[in-house]
């Protein structure tokens, strides 16, 4: 197994001799390393305004603490501190820049996401998985710019939009004619003569991607085997001059701890990728799981460890990476990483205050990224700001560990079950990865359009379906099985289960009852979820068998619907979907 090692800063160095000039004739100089700063994040998601979602990290005493994070503006500056510690540096992403977005990015197709990026200096971009959300022509869209409408919504609002500066790399996801939708590759080099140097950069999507997005939004591409599309791509870097090679990757894994800079416990989706790549990778920057973590992973091709890293979620973090290469054997002889909190402004939820802290640096807004966020915010805020109800207090999802809808999850499942009981619904279940952000009403409980627009952002439609009793214990083993991500669904008011781990996969739901009684194994019921999920999105391929269909509302309207329908809604606590080996 690779050897993994929880390390605050991660810094390798290969012992070398001091590299040699070789000019004939001339006396015998040493040629000084190069350092390279490699500036990386990950799924920014349209997080135009900071997200009001704190980083947890080590306080003063070694405590948790929360730092206040994020914000298109101050992400800017953050980027603009390490450019200046690094004079030759290279701003890369590891995909999901754009959907899943906040409100003022979404209503304009996420191109000021792509504008935000553009004065960052992003230059290279792996493509993620919601990127496809729109379909992949709008995708081609954000990249080459215009205004060709793909979608329900009106491109080119406020501006001409002249698409990505930057470049997106997709070196495992193939068009009919063989071809990649994106370059899989691209090179940075730096400096002159002796001390020249040049990264290679090869960028790349999931392999699973067509179950994570609506199937005609990707219809006409085939996405391949990840490892393979890596391994393909290093000697045609390293034939084209390449010292160091960076995989751009839109996947990742999670620690067991909350400090950024941790590697405590990692595990993930990303492991069976970098156990299978062939020498001479140095740098993996990922993404995915909306976590951060700086770790050593397996061999390079100089025989030190690959250095894996990935910047959470939102813009809240930017990870500091340097490369130092030897120009003369054209090899890396040490790297190091730090993940850095972009702290903003402080601020005020309905779970209390979230101060600034004296702990970490406070970055200020960059005027120009902050004017530019203000007209795309101005421009959506009676929307972002319009109450639609009121809540009882927050609610949120389970955690990362648990995979589970928690208090939020039920409430949208309640919300997707009296928007469809005119389909005859009867059960609405939620997927947990499907909710992107928690609820935070203020403190008289009221709840904006932008808050809920935050948690489903998708615009998914319900579906209602017929199922047997036994499709429906199917459908709950579908997100329990070892055949990808964990996640137990939400379900509505009187659909009640729990499930041990410890058992077999295909046969971890223990208990399985409907306003108290055992769901029969023939008995047909009517269940709703959104057209995503209908589809067999995640994973829940037992959806697709469903019959009698019929389409209903949007998902995030049901739930405005919901929420206005009483004075304050009380938010359900998490008891319907119980885990008995915790």
């Amino acid at each position: 197994m690779p050897r993994l090692a929880p390390i605050a800063l991660v810094a390798f160095t290969a012992a070398c001799a001091a590299p040699q000039a070789t000019r004939p004739g001339a006396p015998v100089a040493a040629v000084s390393p190069v350092e390279v700063g490699i500036i990386a994040i990950n799924d920014f998601h349209g997080a135009l305004e900071p997200p009001k979602a704190a980083v947890e990290a080590p306080g003063p005493d070694g405590k948790t603490i929360p730092v206040p994070a994020g914000g298109g503006a101050w992400l800017a500056s953050a980027v603009d501190s390490l450019k200046a510690a690094h004079p030759n540096n290279v701003v890369v992403a590891a995909g999901d820049l754009t959907s899943a977005s906040q409100l003022a990015s979404s209503l304009h197709l996420d191109e000021p996401a792509v504008g935000v990026m553009n004065r960052i200096g992003l230059e290279f971009n792996a493509v993620g998985n919601h990127e496809f959300d729109r379909g992949w022509k709008e995708l081609q869209r954000l990249q080459n710019g215009g205004c060709d409408k793909n979608t329900r919504l009106q491109p080119c609002q406020l501006e001409q939009f002249k698409g990505a500066s930057y470049k997106y790399l997709s070196a495992a996801t193939y068009k009919d004619d063989g071809t990649t939708l994106f370059p899989a590759t691209g090179l940075k080099t730096f400096g002159e003569g002796a001390r020249k140097v040049t990264i290679g950069f090869v960028g790349l999507s999931l392999k699973s991607i067509p179950t994570l997005v609506q199937p005609d939004m990707v219809k006409g591409l085939t996405f391949g085997d990840e490892a393979d599309a890596i391994n393909k791509a290093i000697p045609v870097l390293k034939a084209e001059g390449a010292d160091a090679v960076v995989v751009l990757i839109h996947q990742g894994g999670k620690t067991t701890a909350k400090d950024p800079n941790s590697c405590d416990g990692f595990a993930g989706d990303i492991q069976p990728i970098l156990d299978r790549l062939n020498p001479g990778v140095d740098l993996v920057v990922s993404g995915h799981t909306h976590w951060q973590y700086v770790c050593q992973y397996g061999q390079s091709g100089d025989g030190s460890p690959i250095l894996l890293t990935s910047a959470g979620v939102y813009g809240k973090l930017v990870t500091d990476i340097t490369l130092t290469i030897d120009p003369a054997t054209h090899k890396v002889i040490a790297k190091k990483a730090h993940n850095v909190i972009v702290q903003s402004a402080g601020y005020t939820s309905g779970r209390g205050d979230v101060p600034n802290t004296t702990a970490y640096p406070q970055f200020q807004p960059r005027a120009d990224v902050a004017d530019y966020v203000a007209g795309y915010v101005k421009d959506a805020a009676g929307l972002i700001q319009r109450p639609v109800g009121k809540m009882s207090g927050p609610a949120a999802k389970g955690s990362s560990e648990s995979a589970t809808g928690g208090d939020l999850g039920n409430l949208i499942a309640d919300s997707q079950l009296a928007g469809s009981k005119a389909a005859g619904a009867q059960i609405a279940f939620t997927n947990p990865f499907g909710i992107r952000a928690p609820i935070d009403p203020a403190p008289d409980g009221t709840v904006t359009f932008g808050q809920v627009y935050a948690t489903q952002p998708f615009n998914n439609e319900l579906v209602t379906m017929t199922l047997t009793g036994a499709q429906v214990r199917a459908v709950i083993e579908d997100g329990l099985d070892d055949a990808g991500d964990k996640q137990a669904l939400a379900a509505s008011a009187g659909l009640m289960f729990s499930y041990d781990m410890r058992r077999p996969s295909g046969s971890r739901v223990v208990a399985l009852t409907l306003n108290g009684k055992p769901l029969a194994p023939a008995a047909k019921y009517r269940v709703t979820v959104v057209n995503f999920l209908a589809e067999g999105g995640d994973g829940f391929a037992t959806f697709k068998q469903g019959t009698d269909i019929t389409r209903g509302m949007i998902d995030n309207e049901a739930f405005q619907q919901w929420l206005a329908a009483v004075p304050v809604r009380q938010v359900p606590k998490e008891e319907r979907a119980v885990r008995l080996d915790k």
